[in-house]
């Protein structure tokens, strides 16, 4: 979840693609905050690794427009 700003699912799938090339970027959900301020993105991948998974978190929560990672 983070701000709802222009490119921002743009530049949470690159980076789920940059970890998980076979990522299948049309099965992206997103859903708006109540008040349009945020936005939810489901990705849903298969790691092969710990070592995958935990790059992966650790850079989606240092993107700066990035407020959760679940």
């Amino acid at each position: 979840m983070g701000r709802k700003e222009r490119g921002f699912a743009q530049n949470m799938t690159d980076i789920v693609l940059k970890h998980a090339p076979d990522f299948d970027v049309a099965s992206v959900e997103m859903r708006p905050s109540r008040q349009g301020k945020y936005l939810s993105i489901t990705c849903v991948v298969r790691a092969v690794s710990r070592e995958q998974l935990d790059a992966l978190y650790k850079e989606l929560c240092d993107h700066p427009s990035v407020v959760m990672v679940l």
